[in-house]
């Protein structure tokens, strides 16, 4: 039983807004709730664009927050929650957004981060911390939430729904007679965010998946303009036609697509976070991010690391000389991962899906 409650506690609520990637980065520790307090009422505030990833789990409330709406977007959630009292709050965000979503939820537990990575505005809003851990994964950082309860962490699951409707979607798109890769080419548009590898290595990589080891190749992502346009380029330079959902699936629809691939490669985003919620082993290619803070977390051999060098290239500075979270804005940077990087990871990816397959 918890050190904080003698007994389960009747309603808590969970904050965080943003983004994909971190949203699935929470399953595990709502999965740990659920097991430790079954009969707890679980509310979580969840940005809207996030929720269709998660909204069918059973026995979870979701409370959609649009941040498109703006200031209206906290009026929205007072007014949702005016009459509401929770025993207990894990704001497990560090944002002035989510600072001030937390006003509107009340508590008188009101757990958040550490003093060091809480910043301002959290910590003047929270009572209770967790430990201050440094060098963390994101999502042992959100472990940290149930061990500051007293609950075991020990094992872990995801447990993510998948609807047999979002299954079937795929089958029109994809031939069931042969297995495939997903690549998922592009992150998401951000100022300064340069983790998209080059269009070229990413032909050359579908080509060898299908020449080497007879996989056809599906290439997933949303549909802002950039992704779009980046996945026509790479299907123009590839000459073993890969299968262009890039745009096309919604998110639980491409949630299945990175479920049935052999495995999936992608630099530093949502989907490739999602493909590991699912068990799906994944290369990531990191240069512009510490992959030991946000790389895929299930299998972290098969990551490309080439942050290291792209940090000495940017800053003349090794891994433990930068802050935990430094990010590399060289648009160079993703050059650092060699095509050939790529290709050593792909038998020993494949081994491991085979080997979880038994």
């Amino acid at each position: 039983m918890s050190s904080v409650f003698s007994t389960p506690p009747e309603r808590i609520c969970l904050l965080r807004l943003s983004a994909i990637g971190d949203v699935s980065h929470i399953l595990p520790t709502l999965r740990i709730l659920q097991n430790a307090w079954p009969q707890t009422r679980i509310t979580w505030v969840i940005g809207r664009t996030e929720l269709a990833l998660v909204q069918d789990i059973e026995g979870v409330e979701f409370i959609p927050f649009d941040k498109k709406r703006g200031y209206k977007a906290l009026l929205d959630l007072r007014t949702t929650l005016q009459n509401r009292h929770f025993d207990l709050l894990l704001n497990m965000q560090v944002s002035p957004r989510a600072a001030l979503a937390s006003l509107c939820i009340k508590a008188p537990l009101r757990f958040g981060y550490d003093r060091k990575r809480g910043k301002l505005l959290h910590n003047l809003l929270v009572n209770r911390r967790i430990a201050s851990v440094d060098a963390q994964h994101v999502l042992d950082s959100f472990l940290e939430f149930p061990r500051a309860l007293g609950l075991s962490t020990e094992e872990i699951c995801w447990d993510i729904p998948i609807p047999d409707a979002a299954r079937q979607k795929i089958t029109e798109h994809i031939p069931q007679d042969r297995p495939y890769i997903a690549i998922n080419p592009c992150s998401s548009v951000r100022a300064r965010n340069y983790r998209n590898w080059s269009i070229d290595s990413y032909a050359g990589i579908i080509d060898h998946a299908a020449e080497k080891f007879n996989l056809q190749t599906v290439l997933t992502g949303g549909p802002a303009a950039n992704e779009i346009a980046y996945a026509a380029q790479i299907c123009e330079k590839s000459h073993t036609n890969p299968i262009n959902l890039v745009g096309k699936t919604s998110l639980k629809e491409l949630l299945a697509v990175l479920a049935t691939a052999r495995l999936v490669i992608s630099p530093d985003t949502g989907p490739a976070h999602m493909a590991n919620a699912v068990g799906t082993p994944v290369i990531g290619l990191y240069a512009t991010s510490n992959p030991q803070r946000s790389g895929p977390y299930s299998h972290p051999q098969l990551t490309v690391d080439r942050y290291p060098d792209a940090l000495r290239e940017e800053f003349a500075k090794e891994v433990n000389e930068v802050r935990w979270g430094q990010r590399v804005r060289n648009p160079a940077a993703m050059d650092q991962i060699r095509l050939e990087d790529v290709l050593a990871r792909l038998p020993e990816a494949l081994r491991v899906a085979d080997q979880q397959d038994r």
